[in-house]
Parts: C-alpha cells; structure tokens; sequence
C-alpha cells in the first residue's frame, strides 16, 4: 500500500438535503454494525487480521453489554433538562464520571470475550479483574483525558474504553432529545458529553445523504460539520486529501486523512457514499497505515482520538 495525495470533490452538503439533522444520538445497534464491520476488515487488511479480530470480539462485547444489562445508576428523568436547555454537554465525562457505574459494564464485557480471546490477550483481562476501584478508575482518567498512560498500564487502557463507551451510548441512548449543534470554539466537541471526535464520516442514508458529521469516540454522537472544513481550525482553503492505494492505483479504503495546512493537523473522513458500512472506529483501526503514513512525513499531527487504540508518546 502507498499513501497518495487526492482531489476532493464533496464540495457543500447537497441542496436537496433540507432536513438533515444537526446533532444525531447514537442507536441500539452501534456495536453490533461496528462489530460486524471489523469482521469484514480481518479480511480486507491481512497485516492487521488478529489485531482486528481481537477488537471485533471486544465490539461485540459491548453490544452484548449494551443490550442485556440493566445498570445500577439510572438518571432521574428530567436530570439532563437543563444542560439542553442552556446548550451545554448533558453528559459531560467530567461531571458524570464519578456517578456512572462503569465498572460493572467492564466486568460484564470481561466476560462476555474471555472464552474468545487468546493467551496473548488473557494476562490484560486477568490484571484487570484484580485492580480494585481506585486503580481502574484512574485508568478511566487517563481514557477520558487522552492520556497515553504508561508502558504499564497502557495495553488496558483500550479495554477500559470500551466498557466507557458503552455506558456513555446507552446514557446517549436515553436522552429525551438531542443537544443543539455546538458553535464557536466547542463546533470540535462532542455536544453531548464533550468529548473528541475520532473521525469524520459522510452518510449515505436518506436522510442525510451526502452530509458530513463529526464522530464522538466516547458516547458515538454525531453533530454536522461542513465539508471542505477543518475540524481543527475551521480553515477551508489549506486543505489536502491523503489516502491509501493499492498498487493498481485503487483506494484501499473508504478512508481520507482530511489534512490541513492552517493548523497542521489531521483528521480521518469515513466515506459511506463509497462503502455503506464504513464505520467512524472500525476503518479508523483498519487504516492505522495511513497514521503510519502521515507520521513519517512529520508535518501533520493526528487531532482524531480513537480511545480503543492508545499509543505511545
């Protein structure tokens, strides 16, 4: 595979989409679509099949989780009504981090993949089930706060993200309604819980057919951007499209690093008008290549967070 600069042609939303939503909360069936397309990648990206494998079983994990157990703390109904009223994050990590029982969605998730995981993985899940509550919640802080953490702790900082993210989705889930779109210098920030996005993705559905969203890599939201717009710095004349091709000249992916020269960051557009199952996570581990890619060159930092891969400084 090599990297290749493209001409992007997605230009604005299209006119005809008059009723494209701002802000979308996140479905019951996110883990189970996000699972089933990893199942897909082990086969498309052999460099990357066990690795791929591992997280498509974590995935299902979560949807597993998600679907079959009841948590212990439930809001009260009416709980988040004045965060959407005054526009502000419902479900910001910050706030509710102490409330949300996420520890027992990661002892269920343990689980539900530790008949399915091999000897390379089990010591990860082992250290994990003998941490008490204060180290696991200091490993959620480092998650939540897109810190690397140490050579140590850092192959369970992934598995900790992914019990986060589901109890942050089935929250999201409950919402009366969703957040209003955030403008000015939050536009970056998930409006739901204020967190990064991992990657960018133009639908194909319907409804929003050809319109572009920022991702939240921890409650799944997803809020409108315009095209041919930084997330970063809100630039839209530096911008230069990256993708990886095959030797035949073909895209590997449905995957563009939206690179901009303003700010020097960088970040993955998912393109579901070109493979309808294109998932924000999944194609973003899938082409870890093109981070490879981009990192050589030197000139452009990462400004995606996807908190089931934690690398190193």
């Amino acid at each position: 595979m090599k990297g290749a600069a493209v001409s992007h042609a997605f230009g604005s939303a299209p006119s005809g989409i008059m009723e494209a939503p701002y802000v979308v909360l996140p479905d019951a069936k996110l883990f189970s679509k996000r699972a089933a397309r990893l199942r897909e990648l082990v086969e498309q990206v052999p460099p990357l099949d066990e690795f791929l494998a591992f997280m498509a079983r974590v995935v299902q994990a979560q949807h597993q989780v998600l679907t079959e157990r009841e948590p212990a703390w439930q809001p009260a109904p009416n709980a988040f009504d004045r965060a959407l009223e005054h526009g502000m994050p419902p479900l910001g990590f910050v706030a509710l981090r102490r409330d949300i029982h996420w520890q027992d969605d990661l002892r269920a998730m343990l689980d539900a993949i530790e008949l399915h995981v091999g000897q390379r993985q089990r010591p990860f899940i082992d250290r994990l089930r003998k941490m008490d509550g204060e180290a696991l919640d200091r490993l959620a802080d480092e998650v939540l706060e897109a810190s690397p953490g140490d050579e140590v702790t850092r192959p369970l900082l992934p598995l900790v993200a992914a019990a986060l993210q589901v109890s942050w989705a089935r929250l999201a889930m409950g919402l009366p309604r969703p957040p209003e779109r955030p403008t000015g210098d939050a536009r970056s920030l998930c409006p739901t819980c204020g967190s990064a996005p991992v990657a960018s993705v133009v639908h194909n559905e319907r409804h929003r057919s050809g319109v572009r969203y920022l991702h939240c890599s921890l409650c799944a939201t997803e809020w409108h951007l315009e095209r041919v717009k930084c997330s970063s710095c809100d630039s839209g004349g530096k911008l230069l499209y990256v993708e990886l091709k095959d030797e035949q000249g073909k895209a590997v992916l449905p995957v563009q690093a939206e690179t901009c020269d303003g700010c020097h960051s960088y970040l993955k557009l998912m393109q579901r008008e070109i493979h309808g199952r294109a998932d924000p996570i999944a194609d973003d581990l899938a082409s870890l290549a093109l981070d490879m890619l981009l990192a050589e060159q030197g000139e452009y930092a990462r400004s995606g967070y996807n908190p089931l891969l934690i690398p190193g400084d």
